[in-house]
């Protein structure tokens, strides 16, 4: 069952502390200099919201400056999320343990594709899967959209064309050591357009295709 997120809107259309994400959203999606984070209790809620936005943006980082002033990093918006996209994530039953995994579309959440469960595998090889999979389907439709994943460690393994995993080569592992194999010999002779882009957890919520489970 998925931990309870605290979700705090300082500058939105109603601000205020939410328990889900998409409340959170319906305040801040498209809202200009739209403020607000998630934490993961009741209690830093409460305390975050009490002390405002700049607590955490303002003066924490005006306190860390360095004398010689640069320009503030970029952080991503809403404005960033290409929505004509598929997002992809896995779902897990112990890592490793059974895996399954889906690509929906971005904007509606409808699933595009899905797989699994598969009898033993990790969460890491199951994101890849689920990368490889939406860009052969994307390949084959003729499609250049984005795809979406929130594991750095897949998206490194696909650029790669290979996965460095310590899960062992055992019959109770064959099933997913063979869909991997498959993946990654599908990398080093196929060519693909598309962008594969983390998806930004901390700013956007969890990614849609997000199964709960963490």
């Amino acid at each position: 069952m998925a931990n309870t997120k605290y979700y705090v809107v300082w500058v939105g259309r109603k601000p205020g502390i939410y328990t889900s994400w998409p409340e959170c959203q319906k305040q801040v999606i498209k809202f200009k200099d739209a403020k607000f984070k998630s934490f993961e209790s009741k209690a830093e809620a409460d305390k975050a919201f009490a002390g405002g936005w700049q607590g955490l943006w303002g003066q924490a980082s005006a306190a860390k400056a360095s004398p010689k002033r640069s320009a503030p990093a970029k952080t991503a918006s809403f404005d960033d999320i290409d929505y004509d996209s598929i997002s992809v994530d896995v779902g897990t039953n112990g890592n490793p343990g059974p895996v399954e995994y889906k690509g929906v579309d971005t904007r509606t959440g409808e699933i595009v594709f899905s797989c699994g469960p598969i009898r033993k595998g990790t969460n890491n090889l199951g994101e890849f899967l689920a990368i490889v999979h939406a860009l052969s389907y994307l390949k084959e439709i003729g499609s250049g959209k984005t795809v979406y994943t929130d594991s750095m460690n897949a998206l490194k393994w696909v650029n790669q064309k290979a996965v460095s995993s310590t899960l062992v080569r055992d019959a109770s592992t064959k099933e997913i050591w063979e869909l991997v194999d498959r993946a990654e010999q599908w990398l080093r002779t196929n060519s693909y357009e598309n962008k594969i882009l983390k998806w930004q957890t901390r700013v956007w919520g969890e990614i849609k295709a997000d199964y709960g489970r963490k």
